[in-house]
C-alpha cells in the first residue's frame, strides 16, 4: 500500500494537472515547492514556569496572484510537509474561487487540549512575533483552522498592530465581530459545502427535501454543515468526531447532538442512535456525504464501499488519489475540497475588503455574495470538466494550476 503524506498526493496532484494543460515543465518546477519556507522555535513560559518550546511553520506557496492567505493550525502531527501541502492546495483554492490572493499555510505543533488559555495567548503571541516580517495586510493574511478560532485571530491582529504601533485589522481574518471580523465568517465554510451540494443534486436531479446526509467531523465545518443541511430539509443520519460516531436512520437535530457533544466531549453514546466508528460512518448508505475531518479518510482500500451520490469535500484532502478514480468509477459525484471548501477563504476575502475600506456589510450582503462566487467556481469546475471529460477533482486543479500559471507567465521572473 503506498503510504500518502499530504504532499505526496498534492504533488500528484499537481503532476496530472500539468500533464493535462500541457504545462510548461518550468512552470511545473516553479509550481512544485514553495517561495518560502520559515520554521521557528516558539519558546513560551508555561504556567509552572518552565520554558515551553515548540516548533512553529509558516509556509508561502506562491503569491503570483495577491497576497499568502492561509490559515493556521494547532495540532500535535503539524509537519512541514503537511504545512507545504496545504499552502499549495489553498494556492489553487484563491485561484478556482477567483480571489486575489496566492497561498500559504501555518502552524504550531503543541497539543491545544494539555495547554491552558493563557498559554495558548502567549504561544499565538510569540508564534507571531517571530514570523512578523513576513507577514501584513499585503504580504501574508493568516486565518483559523484546525484547532484555532477567532480568539486566537484577535490575538494575532493584536500583536501584528503592536509591532506596527497602530491597529491593523485587516493583518488577519476570522476574527471577532467586534473587532472587524465579517457577519458570516462562522459558517463560511460550511455554507460553501452546501450551495456547492445544492448546485450536485440539481445536476444528478436528487430532491434536497429528505435527502440523507452523513458528516465526518463535528467542529466547526461539520457541525455547521449539518446544521444547514438539517435546515434545508435534508436528513442527517450519521455524524461522528475523533472518539466515534453514531448512525441514527430517522434523523437528528444538529444542535441537540452539538449540545451532547459539548456536555460529554463527543457525539458517541447519543440516545436512541447506535453508536459507530469513522470507518463505518464512511460507509453508510446515504445520498450525501461530507467528510469534514482530517485528510486521507477515503482511501483506495475503502472507496469501493462508499455508498453516497455525491461526496462535499468540507476537510482538505480526504480522498486520496487511488480513491478518486474508484469514485469515478463508480459515478459518484464528488464536489473537491478546492472548490467545496472554498467559502472560509471567499468570506475571508470578504473581511479583508470590509478591512481595508473600514465597511462592514449586512450579514446578508456576505451571504448573497458568497452563493455568486461559490455558485461561479462550481459552474467553472463543472464546465470544464465535461470539457475535459474529467472527473471534478482533475478540472478544479486545471482551473486552479492554469490560472497561477498563467500568471507566472504573464509577470514574468524578476530580476
Amino acid at each position: 500500500m503506498t503510504h500518502h503524506t499530504a504532499l505526496t498526493v498534492a504533488l500528484e496532484q499537481l503532476k496530472i494537472a500539468a500533464e493535462k494543460l500541457d504545462l510548461d515543465d518550468g512552470i511545473h518546477e516553479i509550481l512544485k515547492k514553495p517561495k518560502r519556507s520559515l520554521i521557528v522555535s516558539v519558546t513560551i513560559k508555561m504556567d509552572d514556569h518552565r520554558m515551553g518550546v515548540f516548533d512553529g511553520i509558516r509556509v508561502q506557496h506562491w503569491d503570483v496572484k495577491g497576497p499568502f492567505k492561509g490559515g493556521i493550525r494547532y495540532h500535535p502531527d503539524v509537519t512541514i510537509d503537511d504545512i507545504t501541502a496545504l499552502a499549495m492546495w489553498m494556492t489553487w483554492k484563491c485561484a478556482v474561487a477567483n480571489i486575489p490572493y496566492g497561498g500559504a499555510k501555518g502552524g504550531v505543533c503543541c497539543n491545544p487540549k494539555e495547554l491552558s488559555q493563557g498559554e495558548l495567548e502567549r504561544l499565538t503571541r510569540r508564534y507571531v512575533s517571530l514570523i512578523f516580517e513576513y507577514l501584513g495586510p499585503h504580504r501574508d493574511i493568516p486565518a483559523p483552522d484546525v484547532y484555532t478560532n477567532e480568539q486566537t485571530m484577535a490575538w494575532m491582529m493584536d500583536t501584528y498592530s503592536q509591532l506596527k504601533g497602530y491597529s491593523v485589522p485587516e493583518s488577519v481574518t476570522g476574527k471577532p465581530v467586534e473587532i472587524g471580523g465579517s457577519e458570516g465568517r462562522v459558517c463560511a465554510t460550511s455554507l460553501g459545502v452546501a450551495f456547492c451540494t445544492k448546485e450536485a443534486a440539481k445536476i444528478l436531479k436528487l430532491n434536497m427535501k429528505n435527502a440523507t446526509v452523513a458528516v465526518q467531523g463535528y467542529g466547526h465545518v461539520g457541525y455547521n454543515a449539518a446544521s444547514i443541511m438539517h435546515s434545508l430539509g435534508c436528513k442527517v443520519i450519521a455524524v461522528s468526531d475523533s472518539a466515534g460516531g453514531i448512525y441514527c436512520p430517522d434523523g437528528i437535530i444538529p444542535s441537540e447532538v452539538y449540545a451532547h457533544k459539548k456536555k460529554t466531549g463527543s457525539v458517541i453514546n447519543y440516545k436512541s442512535c447506535t453508536n459507530i466508528t469513522n470507518e463505518e460512518l464512511l460507509q453508510t448508505k446515504c445520498d450525501i456525504l461530507i467528510p469534514a475531518a482530517l485528510q486521507n479518510q477515503i482511501t483506495k482500500e475503502n472507496a469501493a464501499e462508499i455508498k453516497a451520490k455525491i461526496v462535499a469535500e468540507g476537510a482538505n484532502g480526504p480522498t486520496t488519489p487511488e480513491a478518486d478514480r474508484t469514485l469515478y468509477e463508480k459515478e459518484v459525484f464528488l464536489i473537491p475540497d478546492i472548490l467545496a471548501n472554498s467559502g472560509g477563504v471567499t468570506v475571508s476575502y470578504f473581511e479583508w475588503v470590509q478591512n481595508l475600506t473600514r465597511e462592514h456589510w449586512t450579514l446578508k450582503e456576505v451571504n448573497r455574495k458568497l452563493e455568486n462566487k461559490i455558485t461561479k467556481a462550481f459552474s467553472d469546475v463543472y464546465k470544464l470538466s465535461k470539457k475535459e471529460e474529467s472527473d471534478m477533482r482533475t478540472a478544479a486543479l486545471m482551473l486552479g494550476v492554469g490560472r497561477v500559471s498563467h500568471a507566472i507567465r504573464t509577470r514574468g521572473l524578476w530580476p
